[in-house]
């Protein structure tokens, strides 16, 4: 069992000197592709591939038209239409300004991609099927940089749709995705297109030759603690990035100082190799060049692992072809996987080749993606092209009951491997220069691993072979199984779910970005302690960013562009304070993309100020509406369609409240008991269950006393007035929707479970995410969520709805227009890897956010609040912000500051959170018990404060 470019044995080799031929192939096809027609099918041919004013000659164009015809014949074994020609009628569209995810290489390798991204971003994902579509212009501003432009492409839809577009003017790629091999790149051609970008790259010639020297790319994983093939390498001037002696465990590399006469040291080396443990069981070893030069050009050799003479000569002959940072390698052969089981006879010989493909993902962490196997004879190692992909445990079954009992473990093993492996690119990725790594955005965003099993003492365990970046067969490999579960429905549909996924994920988030870098933005309102993530997020995503605040010694002023000082807090004001924001903002001649805010009490203001400015915004009355609360439900009641269901099904009957006269109206019109809140209120602040009309009297009195205005409690909404409503209060558990919305149409979304408040006040106690919901429950709640927005007209930007699921559906609690708060933000990108800030910041600059329609979580957080009420001395000793810091860089947990200790409020009846802890795990029930087993140890748990509780709704 060899590496992506050993497959399988050549049947005319010597006796002892057996070959394997690589799998791809040599790296120029020349022209010895087929004929387009050759392919069984009946689409049509007379499509327009030529590219105006960059003429092909007729291999290329030969080339093309073969590469059009793969693709038919690849959507039409998926089951899917063939491409539609539209190009007689060039699109239009906003270069520099929209989505470009761009793809130039083989259409069997990655149709999975351009599937995937045609449901993701649907339109946005473009083949390139000539470099000809392709032209690079000079980028002003980034000398030695070039924007990519796409006059041509086959653009990808939902459902498998495809259409052959050109583009007038040509759109910017956003994402470049090149493939590095035979194909439509032609090698030299795509190497060329994908260096010294203004876009982001996810592979470049120069990462792929460093991961193409196999001895390399064993160093790295070895490093890492993956197991690699016991390897014996010889050269004369080895990569710059190795040293003679032991490189890894089970590797060696003997420098030399010439290529002639060496046989001596050669045979001494050669026999030492063989005879050493490092080999384990292993009877063949392969002799063959390393480098890059030689990836599918050279075959190797196997030979007995008794024969060292043999050896010694086959080296020494491939000696005189070295070049520099090139070298001869002998490398064990993983022997077939044949294992017994109690009472059943060992199952037969057989060779396993799994194949992972493994995905960058937020914060440049590895994930897995898929893994696929082929099985072939044990004295034939199999390749992906020769062999039907099958799943882990299908494979592992056909080695014996042995082999099927270790599935679990040897997964674990492989994803261990796979992922350690990435993560060793990316570290050797972060010390290269932007020469060394083909560009300033040129980067590792998957990669193949090629993997053998191995047994040792009845256990299996994975031995990495060969590293692809760009990963082509092995994303071949992965995409032909998906096809093979297709059309299949039950448990095995399972198999269907895209190994690019992730990938088509992390290009999106890497696209925006892109597009997002260098713009313009005002922001209303600098928020407090639990906003402080906003300005490091800016300054990673290049946003230039101007504030305006009420508050001229704001820490955040220092860390924007342009800081303007205005009070703001009276927000009856707003229309006056609009027209004066807007009037300072070209005095100081700020041209700006966009406004936006993510403070309760600036919402409205900023709405007024994008109408000032002529700026993207969600309508004024829309905003108005969704920020007064009465207003949001009476108006909801009113929306009874069609379309159905209507908003008003999810709307709970209230009444407005300004004196204490309205108190006694509104107690006989709203069913008791009920919930009395601020009207403009935030945080839960002042909310209270009352269960009859003289509760009502009482709270009334007491908030209009206490809560008088923004002096009383800075940050609620007071500086709208204190006044009130009374709504009906609805049995059922507590969610939160946190909705992407664009032009009305529904991007994301993002549905969050609460444990039980804390009554009769309301306040936060716990939260998991994602929601252990059914299925149809969680699609009610977004769907909930989505008509509530749209009945009040909120058509663009980053929305909060909370909703009670009751057994008779969702009812709205309140919708907030601004992104969620506390830790929601924080959650929703460490699971989904979507960034909401960056979402809100593209809806103002008018950009349609690039986010996933169904990102797939990456585990489970469970999390719970604290409150000085209950944990000022836990605060102050165990669980102090700076051991809470301390456990989070461990990866023990995640904590979330609403308040700084120093400057929060005192305890009392309007009380809130003043930061949240949560911890992860596969499941909500491991997340929960981590979780509540650190607060026990905390001091976070007790008597007053049961957090075992508030966490039994997470089962």
């Amino acid at each position: 069992m060899l590496s992506a470019d050993q497959p399988s044995p050549q049947r005319d080799c010597p006796p002892g000197s057996e070959g394997l031929e690589d799998e791809e192939g040599p790296r120029d096809a020349g022209s010895g592709l087929p004929p387009a027609d050759s392919f069984p099918g009946a689409w049509r041919l007379d499509v327009g591939l030529d590219c105006p004013g960059c003429p092909e000659g007729a291999e290329a164009r030969a080339r093309t038209a073969y590469h059009y015809s793969l693709l038919q014949s690849c959507l039409q074994l998926a089951g899917l239409p063939e491409t539609q020609d539209r190009s007689q009628a060039p699109r239009t569209g906003c270069p520099g300004a929209e989505v470009t995810l761009c793809v130039l290489g083989s259409p069997s390798t990655f149709l999975s991609v351009l599937l995937e991204g045609g449901t993701q971003s649907p339109g946005n994902m473009l083949l390139c099927l000539s470099p000809t579509w392709l032209a690079k212009a000079p980028a002003p501003g980034r000398p030695g940089e070039a924007a990519l432009l796409v006059s041509k492409a086959v653009s990808f839809h939902p459902g498998g749709l495809s259409f052959l577009d050109a583009f007038v003017p040509p759109r910017q790629a956003t994402y470049f995705l090149a493939g590095l091999g035979p194909g439509p790149g032609q090698g030299g051609a795509a190497a060329e297109l994908a260096r010294d970008l203004t876009c982001p790259t996810g592979a470049s010639a120069e990462l792929a030759r460093l991961l193409e020297d196999r001895l390399l790319a064993r160093q790295l994983l070895a490093q890492r603690g993956v197991a690699v093939p016991a390897t014996l390498a010889f050269a004369c001037q080895p990569p710059a990035l190795l040293r003679a002696g032991a490189v890894g465990p089970g590797l060696r590399l003997v420098q030399l100082s010439r290529r002639e006469g060496q046989e001596a040291l050669v045979k001494a080396e050669v026999r030492a190799f063989l005879h050493s443990e490092a080999l384990g069981d292993a009877r063949q070893v392969a002799v063959g060049l390393g480098g890059w030069r030689w990836r599918g050009r050279q075959p190797l050799r196997l030979h007995p692992r008794a024969a060292a003479g043999t050896v010694a000569d086959a080296v020494v002959a491939l000696l005189e072809r070295l070049e520099e940072e090139e070298s001869v390698l002998v490398e064990a052969v993983c022997p077939p996987v044949r294992l017994p089981s109690a009472g059943a006879p060992p199952g037969p010989a057989l060779a396993l080749r799994i194949c992972a493909v493994v995905c960058r993902t937020q914060g440049d962490r590895p994930l897995l993606s898929k893994v696929v196997c082929a099985v072939g004879r044990g004295d034939r190692p199999p390749r992906h092209q020769d062999s039907l992909p099958r799943p882990l445990e299908a494979a592992l079954a056909q080695c014996g009951p042995g082999a099927a009992a270790q599935a679990a473990a040897v997964r674990r093993s492989v994803r261990a491997a796979a992922e350690a492996a990435l993560a060793a690119v990316l570290a050797l990725e972060a010390g290269l220069s932007a020469e060394q790594r083909g560009g300033r955005l040129a980067g590792t965003d998957f990669l193949g691993v090629d993997l053998a099993l191995a047994a040792a003492g009845g256990a299996l365990a994975p031995v990495a072979l060969a590293l692809s970046l760009g990963g082509g067969r092995c994303l071949e490999a992965c995409g032909a199984l998906e096809g093979l579960w297709a059309r299949r429905a039950g448990p095995e549909a399972e198999e269907a779910e895209a190994a690019a996924g992730p990938l088509v994920e992390t290009m999106l988030r890497r696209s925006a970005r892109c597009l997002m870098a260098g713009r313009r933005l005002l922001v209303v309102g600098a928020g407090g302690e639990s906003k402080k993530f906003v300005w490091a997020a800016a300054r990673d995503y290049g946003l230039e960013l101007h504030l305006v605040d009420s508050d001229p010694n704001h820490f955040a002023a220092r860390l924007v562009q342009t800081f303007i000082h205005l009070d703001v807090t009276e927000h009856r004001r707003d229309e006056e304070l609009a027209r004066q924001l807007a009037e300072l903002v070209r005095e100081r001649g700020l041209r700006l993309d966009g406004c936006f805010s993510f403070w309760d009490d600036c919402l409205v203001l900023t709405a007024l100020l994008c109408r000032e400015l002529g700026l993207p915004c969600s309508p004024l009355a829309a905003v108005r509406l969704a920020k007064e609360k009465s207003r949001t439900q009476r108006h909801l009641l009113r929306c009874r369609g069609p379309p159905w269901p209507a908003p008003a099904l999810h709307a709970v009957p209230c009444c407005p409240l300004e004196s204490e006269a309205d108190v006694e109206r509104a107690a006989r019109q709203v069913p008791l008991p009920g919930v009395l809140k601020l009207e403009f209120g935030a945080g839960a602040v002042g909310v209270r269950l009352v269960e009859d009309a003289q509760q009502c009297r009482r709270h009334f009195s007491r908030i209009a006393r206490d809560l008088r205005g923004e002096a009383d409690h800075p940050g609620i909404g007071l500086g709208w007035g204190n006044a009130m409503l009374l709504m009906e209060f609805v049995e059922g558990t507590e969610h939160d929707v946190d909705l992407v919305l664009f032009r009305g149409r529904l991007l994301a979304a993002f549905v969050s479970d609460n444990g039980p408040t804390r009554l009769p006040g309301f306040t936060e106690t716990a939260a998991c995410m994602p929601s252990g919901l059914a299925a149809e429950q969680e699609a009610q709640l977004v769907q909930a969520a989505f008509r509530c927005c749209l009945g009040c007209g909120l058509l663009d930007g980053v929305f909060n709805v909370e909703l009670k699921l009751t057994a008779a559906g969702p009812r709205l609690l309140e919708i907030n227009p601004r992104m969620g708060g506390f830790y929601l933000r924080d959650w929703i990108l460490e699971l989904y890897g979507v960034d909401l800030l960056l979402a809100a910041a593209m809806v103002a600059c008018g950009l349609r956010p690039a986010v996933p329609p169904r990102p797939r979580p990456r585990g489970c957080l469970v999390g719970v609040t604290c409150l000085l009420s209950q944990h000022r001395q836990a605060l102050r000793s165990a669980a102090s912000p700076e051991a809470l810091q301390a456990l989070q860089a461990r990866g023990l947990l995640r904590f979330n500051q609403f308040t700084s200790l120093e400057e929060a409020p005192g305890p009392g009846e309007y009380e809130e959170p003043c930061c949240s802890l949560a911890c992860a795990g596969p499941s909500p029930a491991e997340a929960r018990l981590r979780l509540l087993g650190l607060c026990q140890g905390l001091g976070i748990d007790g008597p007053h404060y049961p957090v075992a509780h508030f966490l039994s709704h997470f089962r």
